[in-house]
């Protein structure tokens, strides 16, 4: 299951190589949340370290990404690890889109029409 959040880049780390199969980068969002700011951090791995690389902190941004969870039990006691695994980065354009490069024109698209007639309206209850 996938979640996105907007909100602006606060602080890009730099990538680590944790072992010699896996590599990851990590960096914070701050997300507006009512009368207090929420600063989540999230990591892109693999070959989705460089997904960051575009963007500065202040930018503004939508960040597509998975909520994993984890059980590590160690000397008989159990700890529960939560990731946010980043898997999309896009730019948040002033007027709300996502993803366009500046200077881009917006596309437009109609709306799915349900009902094309009262004829089409033919459900038995």
């Amino acid at each position: 299951m996938s979640f996105d959040i907007q909100g602006k880049l606060y602080e890009v780390f730099e990538e680590q190589q944790v072992s010699e199969k896996f590599r990851k980068r990590e960096f914070v969002l701050e997300i507006p949340d009512g009368s207090f700011t929420q600063y989540c951090k999230f990591q892109l791995t693999q070959d989705k370290c460089n997904l960051i690389d575009n963007y500065k902190p202040g930018d503004e941004v939508k960040v597509t990404f998975n909520l994993t969870g984890k059980p590590f039990t160690k000397n008989g006691q159990t700890m529960y690890f939560t990731n946010l695994q980043a898997w999309r980065v896009e730019g948040a354009a002033a007027n709300g889109g996502f993803g366009a490069p500046a200077g881009a024109p917006a596309q437009e698209s109609a709306a799915p029409s349900f009902y094309s007639s009262d004829a089409d309206n033919d459900l038995p209850f």
